[in-house]
């Protein structure tokens, strides 16, 4: 019984131990690590702000070339792809009919489509032009941040 009294209180004395020459280590390391630092580089923190202002214009022409551009092009084409099937959709029951009224219902239903393709197109490129608003308005302040 006193033996297992005594290895428990010498378990509990070395993982003190172990993390009080832990925490000195890391501490060690990070003031060693303060003597180290390249001083000559914080002396002047204008040649930072130009590569953060590069950085950020880079950061827009990439969002504008990868992400916009390619949306508004996915976007026209699906208008077109719809545009295209409508068409084809009342020419199909065009062809297939010599009742006027289905024609007459399937043209009014290709109207319809297209209409809403267009607009449908239109909104979701005003938003993609908000998108592309918002994050350039973000670089510009975050850019204003460091700058100042």
């Amino acid at each position: 019984m006193k033996l297992n009294y005594f290895t428990k209180r010498l378990s509990t004395v070395g993982r003190w131990l172990a993390t009080t020459l832990f925490c000195v280590s890391a501490i060690a390391f990070v003031w060693q690590g303060a003597f180290f630092s390249n001083t000559a580089a914080m002396a002047s923190p204008a040649a930072n702000l130009i590569a953060a202002a590069d950085a950020g214009d880079q950061v827009k022409e990439k969002y504008r070339d990868d992400v916009a551009e390619p949306s508004k092009n996915f976007i026209e084409d699906t208008k077109n792809k719809v545009k295209e099937a409508a068409n084809k959709n009342a020419s199909r029951v065009d062809q297939s009919t010599d009742d006027s009224d289905v024609a007459g219902k399937a043209k009014r239903d290709r109207d319809r489509i297209e209409k809403r393709a267009d607009e449908d197109a239109a909104r979701t490129k005003e938003a993609v032009d908000d998108a592309k608003n918002v994050v350039e308005r973000t670089i510009d302040s975050i850019k204003g941040a460091f700058s100042d």
